[in-house]
C-alpha cells in the first residue's frame, strides 16, 4: 500500500466506496489521517467503517477544515452537488491521482509516466509497462488501467509509475508533475461533461500544464487538435506520428498491427528512449507485448476464421482504426459487429473503411440509427444481440476471414461495461470450436 506522512494529521472526505474508493480510505487511515466516508450501499459503508472510517455524508456535513474530499472519476463535476459544496467551504475535490501525486516525496527515487488521449491510452500504458520490465527495470501501471494505484506497494528505487489519465483523473488533480506526460490522439468524447469539445481538450491540456519547466512531453501529431495542443507547450516536447514507423519493423510486432498501433508504438519508444532504453531493448519489448484483452485481442481461430475482441472501442473514432487495419484481400474478408449504446458520434470516423467490411452485423440500441447511416454503402445484419451476431457472422464467414468486435458504442444497454461485452463475445466464440 502506498501511504505518506504527507496525510497525517489530516482529515479527509471519501464520496464513493468503490473499489479505488475503499482503497483510498485504507490508505489515508493508515497515514494517519481522519477519514469521514460515504456511499449509498450499506455494505460498502460498513467496509470502509471496518477500515477505520466515521461514517458520514459529505453533502451533509459541516466540510470547513477538511484537507479534500476525494471523489471517483465517474462523479460528474459539472452536475453533482458536491462541487459547489466544497467549494463554499473552500475545500478541493479531488482523486486518488491527486493523493499519490501528494505522497510521491515519501516514495523511494521514481519516475512518473502520465498517458492520456481520446484512444490508445490503455494499450500505450501497458506497452511501456511491459517494456521497461521486459529489460529489468521496476515498473506497474496504474490510473485508469489496473488495481487501483494506492493498493500498489510501492517501487524499488529507481522504478517508473506508468498512469493511465482519464480527463477526469485530470481534472482531480492538482499537484500531479509527470517526468513525462503523453497525449495519444484527440477527438471529441465526453462531451456531457464538458462545455464543448474546447473544454474536452483543455482537460487534457491540464495534464502538460502541471508539469514542470525540466520534464517531457510526447504529442502524437496525427490529428489536427493534437498538433494545436502541442504548438501550446512551451518545454521539452517530442512530436511523433504513426508515420514515423515503418511498416517492415511493425510487421516483426504480432501484437500491434494496424494504424492504430503505430501511433501506439510510436508513443511508446518515444518514452522508453527518454528513460533510457537502447534500440535493442524498445525492439524486443515491442516484439514480445501481448494485447490487453478487449483491445484488437485475437480471442481465436475457428475453421480458418480469426476472430477479434476489440470491445474497448466504445466510439467510432476508436473503432475505425480496427477496420483499418484490415484491408480487403482475396483471402481476407472482413465481418464487423457493431453497435450498443450510441454515443451520438454516429460513424463518420468509420466511413473511409467501409470498403473494408463484407458484411455489418449491427446489435443494440444504435441498430437502426447504424443501419440508416451505412445505408447502401455496405451489406447490413440487423442481428439485434450478440449471441445472434456471432452466429451469423460463423456461418457467413469463410477460411481467412476476419470478424471483428470493434462496437463504435458504449455498452451500457446490454452490457455491464465493456469488459463484460468483450467476456461474452469470446464465450460465443469458444463455444464454436467446442
Amino acid at each position: 500500500m502506498i501511504s505518506s506522512r504527507a496525510f497525517a494529521g489530516r482529515r479527509y472526505a471519501v464520496l464513493g466506496l468503490a473499489r479505488s474508493g475503499l482503497a483510498t480510505v485504507e490508505a489515508l487511515v493508515a497515514s494517519g489521517a481522519g477519514v469521514t466516508a460515504w456511499d449509498d450501499r450499506e455494505e460498502a459503508r460498513d467496509d470502509a467503517m471496518a477500515l477505520g472510517a466515521d461514517i458520514g455524508n459529505p453533502l451533509e456535513i459541516d466540510l470547513i477544515g477538511f484537507a479534500g474530499v476525494v471523489v471517483s472519476p465517474g462523479v460528474p463535476l459539472n452536475r453533482h452537488p458536491i462541487a459547489a459544496h466544497a467549494r463554499e467551504a473552500h475545500v478541493p475535490v479531488i482523486g486518488d491521482i491527486e493523493l499519490f501525486a501528494e505522497a510521491r516525496a515519501d516514495l523511494p527515487a521514481h519516475k512518473v509516466v502520465g498517458i492520456t488521449g481520446t484512444n490508445g491510452k490503455s494499450t500505450v500504458t501497458a506497452l511501456i509497462t511491459h517494456m521497461l520490465q521486459s529489460v529489468g527495470v521496476p515498473a506497474l501501471m496504474g490510473g485508469n488501467i489496473g488495481l487501483p494505484i494506492l493498493t500498489r506497494d510501492p517501487l524499488a528505487e529507481g522504478g517508473v509509475y506508468v498512469l493511465e489519465l482519464s480527463s477526469y483523473q485530470i481534472d482531480l488533480s492538482h499537484s500531479l508533475a509527470c517526468d513525462v506526460a503523453v497525449l495519444t490522439n484527440l477527438s471529441p468524447d465526453h462531451l456531457d461533461r464538458y462545455d464543448g469539445f474546447a473544454g474536452y481538450a483543455a482537460s487534457k491540456a491540464r495534464l502538460f500544464s502541471l508539469q514542470h519547466r525540466d520534464q517531457v512531453a510526447i504529442v502524437a501529431v496525427d490529428d489536427d487538435p493534437s498538433k494545436m495542443l502541442a504548438s501550446r507547450i512551451n518545454r521539452r516536447l517530442y512530436r511523433v506520428s504513426a508515420k514515423d514507423v515503418d511498416p517492415v519493423d511493425q510487421a516483426r510486432w504480432p501484437a500491434l498491427q494496424g494504424p492504430h498501433n503505430a501511433q501506439n508504438a510510436v508513443c511508446a519508444i518515444a518514452v522508453c528512449r527518454v528513460l533510457g532504453l537502447n534500440d535493442e531493448q524498445i525492439e524486443h519489448g515491442l516484439a514480445t507485448y501481448k494485447s490487453l484483452p478487449h483491445r484488437m485481442e485475437l480471442i481465436g481461430e475457428v475453421g480458418g476464421v480469426r476472430w477479434f475482441n476489440d470491445s474497448k472501442a466504445t466510439n467510432a473514432a476508436s473503432a475505425a482504426p480496427a477496420l483499418a487495419a484490415f484491408p480487403p484481400a482475396p483471402d481476407q474478408r472482413l465481418h464487423w459487429i457493431a453497435g450498443g449504446q450510441p454515443k451520438g458520434d454516429g460513424l463518420t470516423a468509420c466511413r473511409p473503411w467501409f470498403d473494408h467490411v463484407r458484411q455489418a452485423y449491427l446489435i443494440g440500441a444504435a441498430m437502426e440509427s447504424f443501419a440508416a447511416e451505412i445505408g447502401d454503402a455496405l451489406p447490413v445484419d440487423r442481428a439485434g444481440d450478440m449471441a445472434i451476431a456471432v452466429a451469423h457472422a460463423a456461418a457467413a464467414a469463410r477460411p481467412g476471414d476476419v470478424v471483428l468486435l470493434s462496437p463504435a458504442c458504449a455498452s451500457f444497454d446490454q452490457f455491464k461495461d465493456y469488459e463484460q461485452r468483450g467476456d461474452v463475445f469470446r464465450e460465443l466464440v469458444q463455444a464454436l470450436g467446442a
